[in-house]
């Protein structure tokens, strides 16, 4: 996938205002409409035109594509770093972004707003209606997971100032988690959203969780997993090891001839839950260096001990 640089594609500079952004919109917009345009790559330009003003004209979307997209240049080749939006408080449902206006957009668009979704709400003068649900993607410790937690939360959240430039505003919330969450999860917080219309109720926010990463452990669902390295001996012989898990270390007896790759595992000992997940303890085996003439001569002494050839079973 290629990153696309919306600024480039519209000929305005990082910090046009929205007034600025719209007008040269709808001149381009005019130049490549395919009723109108004589030049073959028309319609193609008037979907990309459309599709970095789709971008560009809301503050929200331009906020968190101003925050990932600085050190890129179009055409290069990209992925989003996975916690590129942490943090940003968007309104709407959830829906897709891309359902605007019914456009068809890039890859590189849905890859990026496909989750964040604005659905827009009208209201009539006198009408009273509950505010506009908010959502927003934080990051929490494995260990809260298995805890239970109270974070103090800061939302950034775009708004346009009497310029037309676009502003962040930050709020910071106290939010309780709770034991065995999971990523993918969502917190609702009642009356934390948008709010409301007359005298209308405020809307909810919407927190997703994901993971921080972790040094030492891997998350699927609710089973965790970790890579245990082995000396050769512990791994021929059998051990009893010290093992840490995210609930505290347990003593972990380790079964003669394990094999690197091979998974231990520890029920009920991944994210509480009901039921609860496991761990997998993923055995590795780490060689001491042969840095010395003593630790050398070990290893040829091993050499000559076993008749061992581990490609034995490669065909030549």
């Amino acid at each position: 996938m290629k990153f696309k640089d919306y600024y480039e594609t519209l000929g305005v500079p990082r910090n046009a205002t929205q007034d600025e952004i719209k007008h040269t919109y709808r001149k381009l917009a005019r130049k490549y409409h395919p009723d109108v345009s004589k030049d073959p790559e028309a319609e193609v330009r008037f979907k990309e035109v459309g599709e970095a003003y789709a971008v560009l004209k809301d503050p929200e979307k331009r906020v968190a594509y101003d925050q990932m997209g600085q050190q890129w240049k179009a055409g290069q080749d990209f992925q989003p770093p996975p916690d590129w939006n942490t943090g940003f408080e968007f309104t709407g449902s959830g829906a897709d972004f891309a359902k605007d206006g019914g456009a068809q957009f890039s890859d590189f668009f849905e890859t990026l707003f496909g989750r964040q979704g604005r659905q827009a709400q009208s209201h009539r003068a006198g009408i009273h209606a509950q505010g506009q649900d908010h959502h927003a993607r934080v990051m929490i410790d494995l260990q809260d997971a298995y805890n239970g937690a109270q974070r103090s939360i800061v939302l950034r959240m775009p708004t346009l100032d009497a310029e037309g430039h676009v502003s962040m505003q930050e709020r910071t919330l106290a939010v309780n988690i709770p034991k065995g969450i999971r990523a993918g999860q969502h917190l609702r917080l009642t009356g934390q959203g948008g709010p409301g219309l007359g005298h209308g109720p405020a809307g909810d926010l919407y927190l997703e969780i994901t993971f921080n990463p972790h040094s030492q452990f891997r998350v699927d669902g609710r089973d965790v997993y970790m890579d245990l390295p082995l000396a050769p001996w512990e791994a021929a012989l059998g051990a009893s090891i010290s093992t840490p898990t995210p609930a505290g270390p347990v003593q972990l007896s380790i079964p003669a001839e394990s094999t690197a790759g091979r998974k231990l595992r520890l029920k009920g000992r991944g994210i509480p839950g009901n039921p609860a997940g496991d761990l997998y303890v993923v055995i590795s085996i780490a060689l001491p260096p042969a840095d010395t003439e003593q630790a050398r001569k070990a290893y040829q002494s091993m050499a000559q001990a076993f008749n061992f050839n581990p490609r034995q079973h490669l065909k030549e």
